[in-house]
């Protein structure tokens, strides 16, 4: 554990030295990122409001954003082989700004992700699709990698976001599963069946998902 924080150190003193000869200073960059937050979280935020005027529901229950830390930056470059410039941390990490959308339902979620990609100020880099197509681990989510406009001063930026869209259960599981796992080291056999339940779990929350959306269409239909 030292010897690894020790390389971390090393790691973020090499970066830093680097950054002082580039063009883009890195608290510059991370404060373009943030910028880049708050356009994304504000198209989120009108388009709550619209749904609720016109259809008389607000899909999003929460909008979360991160930025990386300079750690996982260090950590990410180091892992690809990459320099540890700022050039490099635009150039090839598309997800070091992000949001999560949390939604209540499973079509509110393509149906956001479909009206955010329709603005012709959002460009879409990359889509996976783990709703359709889960992970082994039973993780499902929408992920987009936008490229979104922030206006300067003095220029016009694009900057990368990078959106996930849960329901509340997909973000529930994710939450639980992360804590259960971080960190902790686990025999094999207590490992398999920790993934065993889980995988279980994921697939109950999708069967929840999947009443839910039954249940709130029935709603909607008019009498």
């Amino acid at each position: 554990m030292e010897n690894n924080a020790c390389l971390i150190e090393d790691a973020k003193v090499l970066l830093f030295k680097q950054i002082q000869e580039d063009s883009i200073p890195l608290r510059t960059l991370m404060a373009y990122y943030r910028c880049a937050i708050m356009e994304v979280e504000t198209k989120f935020r009108v388009l709550n409001e619209e749904f609720s005027i016109e259809r008389e529901h607000n899909p999003i229950e929460t909008i979360k954003s991160r930025l990386k830390s300079p750690e996982s930056i260090i950590n990410k470059l180091q892992s690809r082989n990459l320099p540890l410039t700022v050039q490099s941390i635009e150039t090839n990490l598309f997800d070091i700004a992000g949001i999560r959308v949390i939604c209540s339902f499973q079509n509110d979620i393509y149906l956001l992700a479909e009206y955010l990609l329709s603005q012709d100020d959002i460009e879409l880099v990359e889509i996976k699709d783990y709703i359709k197509t889960p992970k082994e681990n039973g993780y499902r989510s929408l992920h987009l990698i936008v490229k979104v406009p922030i206006f300067l001063h003095e220029e016009k930026r694009s900057m990368n976001v990078e959106v996930q869209f849960r329901t509340i259960a997909m973000d529930s599981w994710a939450s639980l599963e992360h804590k259960i796992r971080y960190k902790k080291e686990l025999d094999e056999q207590t490992l398999k069946t920790i993934n065993d339940d889980l995988l279980e779990c994921a697939l109950l929350s999708a069967r929840l998902d999947e009443k839910m959306e039954k249940v709130h269409q029935q709603s909607m239909k008019k009498s």
